[in-house]
């Protein structure tokens, strides 16, 4: 019998892959056109690793950019412009050993219009308690559109606080934005506003200009207290009575020379103005001490010719009227935000008084009145002003250099 034979065979090895060439991924892709400048830039490579990789502008400017550290990705940290071509330039080097060069551009969007947005406050301001942050626009937002920049804005306080945004109708500049706590800040509170506005989409081929911040900070509790029945105003700071003078309101015998009633808030204020009511017969009249509670003409100010009534009488065109000696003390002791609560008289604080009348709002409607809630909102008219359009002139020389002069009757 025969025996089979048997042996060891080795098998053959698969021979190595050859190593890979270089692939590069561009974001956004190669010839892209309408990029938005703020998207997220940048250039990969798979199987390989950059040489050398940048992004320039049409001057030739580098844009800013970092590497990662196995020098496989590289991402733009800065904004680009608008209706700009961009080209990459650099070199890749695959794991075959082989370089390639990077060739690739892409093209930012082209505005047909650029946007602004300008807060009311300058930066560092210390204002009073129901002081609101105001973001005006130099063009109209459609109800759509305002969603998408109103997402874009960030407040911040420290010590928190809840608030809200609300679009007030537009004024002739354009739409207009108002952001307003619950309740008054507590005194002292830091508050940071982000306005990063720069590439968002504005609707009909318009798009943000610029981003804005700012930086307030919340001064003293001061609240005055005006009771149109009383006669008297009280000034209660940090929850004592600072002062408590004779006064007096409006007249009320007409509904122009009523002395609106809710929160009113201080907005400027004047050591001498030059007062104009064409429609209560009198024009230029000096007065001292003016403090701006609303745009329709309603001031607390100086007024030696109604003194008689001061604590008795209320006879006023619509102003709140004191002493001379005592207006001069409010005076120095007033600030922007402050709020002024007026009670006791016929007629309501509302949009027809133009700016500033958000307290006037409850909060249910302030919250209703965002854009990116699903309540109605309160119905306001389109036309509602910041300033009345049909109200007399003043004019004066300010005492404080923010927010800019307004107009309105005197009184």
């Amino acid at each position: 019998m025969l025996a089979a034979c048997s042996g060891n065979s080795t098998p053959k090895s698969a021979p190595e892959a050859a190593p890979a060439a270089p692939t590069v991924t561009y974001q956004p892709g190669a010839d892209a056109s309408d990029v938005i400048p703020t998207a997220a830039v940048g250039v990969q490579v798979a199987d390989g690793w950059f040489q050398t990789v940048s992004l320039t502008n049409p001057d030739g400017k580098i844009v800013a950019g970092a590497l990662n550290s196995d020098r496989t990705a590289y991402t733009v940290t800065e904004p680009l412009g608008y209706g700009m071509t961009y080209k990459w330039s650099g070199s890749v080097v695959g794991h075959d050993g082989k370089a390639e060069q990077l060739q690739a551009k892409f093209k930012t969007i082209d505005p047909q219009k650029q946007v602004n947005g300008q807060f009311q406050l300058a930066d560092g301001q210390v204002v009073g308690v129901a002081a609101p942050i105001i973001l005006q626009f130099d063009a109209s937002i459609s109800d759509a559109d305002k969603v998408t920049v109103e997402k874009a804005l960030k407040v911040t306080t420290d010590p928190p606080v809840e608030g809200a945004w609300a679009w007030l109708p537009d004024e002739a500049a354009g739409s207009r934005v108002h952001w307003r706590t619950r309740e008054y800040y507590p005194a002292g509170t830091k508050v940071n506003v982000s306005a990063p506005l720069y590439g968002v989409k504005f609707g009909d081929g318009a798009y943000g200009a610029a981003d804005s911040t700012l930086s307030i900070e919340i001064g003293r509790r001061q609240v005055v207290k005006a009771d149109a029945t009383s006669h008297r105003i009280q000034v209660i700071n940090d929850g004592g009575v600072l002062f408590d003078f004779p006064c007096s309101y409006g007249e009320a015998d007409l509904p122009r020379n009523v002395t609106r009633s809710g929160t009113h808030v201080v907005t400027e204020k004047y050591a001498d103005f030059y007062m104009s009511n064409p429609a209560a017969g009198y024009s230029n009249v000096h007065e001292r001490w003016a403090v701006r509670i609303s745009n329709n003409g309603e001031f607390i100010h100086a007024n030696p010719a109604s003194s008689g009534a001061q604590g008795n009488t209320n006879v006023t065109n619509g102003c709140i009227n004191l002493s001379t000696g005592d207006a001069e003390q409010y005076f120095h002791t007033a600030m922007y935000g402050d709020p002024v609560e007026v009670t006791g008289t016929s007629i309501q604080l509302s949009y027809a008084d133009g700016d500033i009348w958000d307290w006037a709002i409850s909060w249910d409607e302030w919250v209703s009145m965002s854009a990116i809630n699903n309540k109605k909102p309160p119905e306001i008219p389109v036309s509602a002003p910041a300033t009345p359009t049909d109200a007399p002139t003043l004019s004066g020389t300010p005492t404080t250099t923010t927010p800019p002069p307004a107009r309105g009757p005197g009184g």
